[in-house]
């Protein structure tokens, strides 16, 4: 059984989970399967994964087998366990509770050689339809208090499968990112009684120069105090908290900009490693007011070393300004073109 260890010193918990070391990619000792008759999110091979807690299919076709659009299952080496109760207890001056909690994959899409990029508007609608489907079901359970949905997109980056694929996972507690993201909305809600969030998209349309791309109801920017090169944020401009207040006719948008950022991020800086974290507001509705859904998109173009890891701080070698320019000079329209001919050579 996992289980959330507490530091006493910073107040954070750290899961201890050993069934993530028994991952075949764990420690780098395996190289990366390539091979789509081995992948195991591949069609044509759902007897190699745990049985699918939701999938999009064709009509007629049968529950883990073939025939699917979309798949989520339970993550094989899951980082917590759905089954149990928390009993939390101290060891000494330690505290610990049991590692509750759900660990899901999205498998976006059957085709092995597809990105989430290549994917059409309809794809990449039916792949947030997917998140938002599980984070309703999820946070009926009581014992979950926060739901993190993310991509690791190549290995530099985390993804231990090349198929594309993101993730879900619901704690039971707020992780502390999310919890001093919160309190920093609340320092200025308190103050000005409106949402800092929405008070950034404001200032980014104004200033205009960290804007990549204006979508109508979504904008992409690099942030004022980008902690790393190219790092991007894509937000609504409408003020929602949670993924699931939105409207059905908005996915279809945040299909168009998702797809849209991501091309400009892959033919500006030649596909890199990525991930993108989905911030949302945790469960029940005390935040509605002060916090704003957002997607942070991280190309892992550096890495964080001591000084980094001593201090705190972030050194980023490139200016969000100078970052924007870049990005908004990749023609769009035709990004997805230019890539898939520039690797097909």
């Amino acid at each position: 059984m996992p289980e959330f260890r507490k530091d006493p010193i910073l107040g954070r918990w750290v899961i201890i989970s050993t069934d993530r070391g028994k991952r075949p990619s764990s420690f780098g000792n395996l190289p990366k399967q390539e091979d789509p008759k081995m992948c195991p999110f591949c069609s044509g091979n759902e007897a190699s994964t745990p049985p699918e807690v939701l999938a999009y299919r064709k009509s007629g076709s049968e529950q883990n087998k073939p025939g699917w659009f979309l798949r989520v299952i339970s993550n094989k080496y899951p980082a917590l366990r759905i089954e149990g109760s928390l009993d939390r207890e101290p060891k000494g001056i330690y505290d610990k509770m049991n590692g509750i909690g759900a660990h899901e994959v999205i498998i976006e899409n059957p085709d092995h050689s597809k990105d989430l990029a290549d994917l059409s508007l309809e794809e990449i609608k039916r792949v947030l339809w997917a998140y938002r489907e599980r984070a309703l079901d999820l946070q009926r359970d009581r014992r979950f208090k926060y739901i993190l949905i993310f991509k690791n997109h190549g290995d530099a980056a985390g993804a231990s499968l090349e198929h594309t694929h993101s993730q879900l996972i619901a704690t039971p507690i707020i992780p502390m990112k999310v919890a001093d993201e919160i309190a920093g909305a609340k320092r200025y809600y308190d103050f000005k009684e409106r949402c800092i969030f929405c008070d950034i998209i404001r200032q980014e349309i104004s200033d205009k120069e960290r804007i990549v791309s204006d979508y109508g109801d979504f904008i992409s920017f690099e942030p004022y105090a980008s902690r790393f090169p190219f790092e991007t944020w894509l937000m609504p401009k409408q003020h929602i908290s949670h993924l699931v207040d939105f409207s059905d006719d908005i996915f279809i948008y945040l299909a168009e900009a998702l797809k849209d950022t991501l091309n400009r991020i892959r033919v500006a800086l030649n596909n890199p490693p990525f991930n993108y974290i989905l911030h949302t507001a945790p469960t029940g509705n005390e935040y509605n007011n002060l916090y704003h859904w957002h997607i942070e998109i991280i190309p892992k173009l550096t890495k964080i070393a001591g000084f980094e890891w001593g201090s705190g701080f972030y050194i980023n070698p490139t200016l969000p300004e100078d970052a924007a320019a870049f990005m908004r000079e990749v023609d769009a329209t035709h990004a997805e073109k230019l890539f898939n001919a520039h690797v097909s050579v």
